[in-house]
């Protein structure tokens, strides 16, 4: 603590500068009555910008955006009952990709809560609901805790496993002040201590292992070099799917999709997993000679699905480098794989042709988009095919929404991304129907000139259902059909460059002209039906 003079604090001036003490220079909200005090007292500090939405989902879905573009924590701020329930969804999304959201909303006066009188927004049990949905929740009963539970909320933020926190505030109790001591130093972040033993145990596992092979999640998003020394010394390959892709560049010969990692899992006889819940694998089967390493920073999450021989308790980047260091020692001289992974690129190509028509647009996309640019995927049909065939060069330049599949999250998990990365490029790829959930959101970036370019695939339809219904249900199509807006026009009525483009060379033309504007920019693509690519995805067992 640098000043442990008293001053006199309300609790908002304490959680404002807190915030601003730990790094965050951008809130991402939506103002209303009972957070008036709060955010008066935003205007006089300073420190902290608003980006404000049209739609409270928007602030959590830019908060989101933001953090898993950068790394690092970011917030929101809403009403209490109905805006902080407009936030669930993103809230969920970020529980489920362990981003570190600080979600903050007001709450009636505190004298009120819990006693069903009816007051404006009031619902039953918020912060129960929040908790649900966070890895640590608290409600600031006044300006002497305020200070410690704001800190603990940036502490379980950068501890373990990065997840979102909550905090909520009564109407009255914003303004509250006493005389405090203010911490303004940084909380720091704390990693598990390393288990040497463990480390050891892995070393050895993997250094006699003849088919080893590695799986990456999005919590080795951070330990891209860590991961790329690793494989190189075992010549092992390594899969991603949605989260992981990014964490090794697609133009190194040892980084493949996972279609490839179900044929390699079958010969596999060591598996290193990495940041990932090994989820997908518990389809793949396995047997007693299959051994796993499961190195995750949450201790929960080893063994939860299949067990682990060696668990690894630690930040990625930590343990991996740990874990080189003693494979130096137990490691076996290995031959390079080079020739037998193009063969499995090559492969994957093939089996994919299949997919030639979405893959025109993703070549396309991936022409124009620098190698440093984001893509912003959300459930379509390009994207859905995206997780199989766009090249992904660096960690955190492909967000997705992994297993939760919220539709509609495209447009404003872009726009965060983009305000927290200005100098990069920013591509959303939604289809028609889930762009539709977010479509205000051109207002926001408009006014905070977000230069986020959107892409929207329009088939008048919720393409991915209607063709499942389609296919599993005799050809019955029920309540999968749309009707559209003139997407050109509607973009155009918000002040954004908008234009159509009907040809994978025209959508080039037209996201060259959009990244070069550096401004906010909608481009239509209508498309037809395109090939189903689940059966690329969906495997049977592979062993055991």
């Amino acid at each position: 603590m640098s000043d442990t003079n008293l001053a006199k604090l309300n609790c908002a001036e304490i959680v404002i500068k807190t915030m601003v003490a730990n790094g965050m220079d951008t809130l991402y909200c939506l103002p209303g009555v009972q957070n008036d005090d709060f955010f008066d007292a935003m205007a006089r500090l300073g420190g902290l910008k608003p980006v404000h939405t049209r739609h409270e989902q928007a602030t959590a879905y830019m908060a989101l955006g933001a953090a898993l573009a950068t790394g690092k924590p970011q917030a929101y701020c809403v009403v209490p009952g109905p805006g902080f329930l407009n936030t669930t969804t993103p809230l969920a999304t970020a529980q489920s990709l362990c981003v570190p959201v600080l979600a903050i909303s007001g709450q009636i006066f505190e004298q009120h809560i819990g006693k069903g009188i009816g007051f404006l927004h009031e619902v039953p049990d918020q912060l129960g609901i929040m908790k649900t949905l966070t890895k640590w929740a608290a409600h600031i009963d006044g300006p002497e805790d305020a200070g410690g539970k704001i800190r603990e909320a940036f502490s379980q933020l950068m501890s373990g496993v990065p997840q979102p926190v909550g905090i909520e505030c009564g109407w009255n109790m914003w303004r509250r002040s006493a005389d405090v001591a203010f911490d303004d130093e940084p909380v720091r972040r704390l990693t598990p201590a390393i288990d040497e033993d463990a480390i050891e145990a892995a070393a050895k596992l993997l250094g006699k292992a003849k088919a080893p092979l590695i799986i990456v999640g999005g919590g080795a998003q951070d330990a891209s070099a860590e991961v790329r020394a690793i494989a190189e010394m075992l010549q092992a390959p390594v899969v991603a799917y949605r989260t992981g892709l990014g964490v090794l560049d697609d133009r190194h010969e040892l980084s493949h999709r996972m279609p490839t990692g179900y044929r390699l899992w079958k010969d596999a006889d060591v598996v290193l997993g990495v940041g990932t819940r090994l989820q997908q694998q518990l389809d793949w089967g396995s047997d007693d000679a299959l051994k796993v390493v499961h190195l995750d920073i949450d201790p929960a999450r080893i063994g939860r699905i299949r067990k682990a021989d060696v668990a690894v308790v630690a930040d990625a980047a930590e343990g991996l480098r740990a874990l080189t260091g003693r494979l130096e020692k137990h490691n076996t001289k290995r031959a390079s794989r080079s020739a037998d992974m193009k063969a499995l690129k090559a492969a994957l190509a093939e089996e994919v042709n299949a997919l030639a028509p979405q893959k025109t647009w993703i070549d396309a996309i991936r022409a124009e988009l620098p190698e440093d640019g984001i893509l912003v995927e959300e459930l379509t049909q390009v994207s859905y095919a995206s997780r199989l065939l766009f090249p992904v060069y660096g960690s955190r330049t492909y967000l997705t929404t992994g297993y939760q599949g919220t539709l509609g999250w495209g447009l404003p998990t872009a726009l965060g991304a983009k305000a927290a990365m200005p100098g990069r490029t920013v591509v959303s790829v939604s289809g028609d129907g889930g762009f539709m959930f977010g479509v205000q959101e051109l207002a926001t970036a408009v006014r905070h000139n977000i230069g986020v370019v959107a892409l929207v695939f329009t088939d008048d339809a919720y393409g991915n259902v209607r063709r499942l219904q389609h296919d599993n249900y005799e050809g019955r199509v029920i309540a999968s059909d749309l009707k559209n807006p003139d997407f050109v026009k509607l973009g155009a009525s918000f002040g954004i460059r908008s234009v159509r483009a009907k040809t994978p060379k025209a959508l080039r033309k037209e996201m060259a002209a959009a990244i070069k504007g550096s401004e906010p920019a909608l481009i239509e693509i209508p498309v037809g039906t395109f090939p189903d690519p689940w059966k690329h995805f969906m495997r049977p067992k592979a062993r055991g």
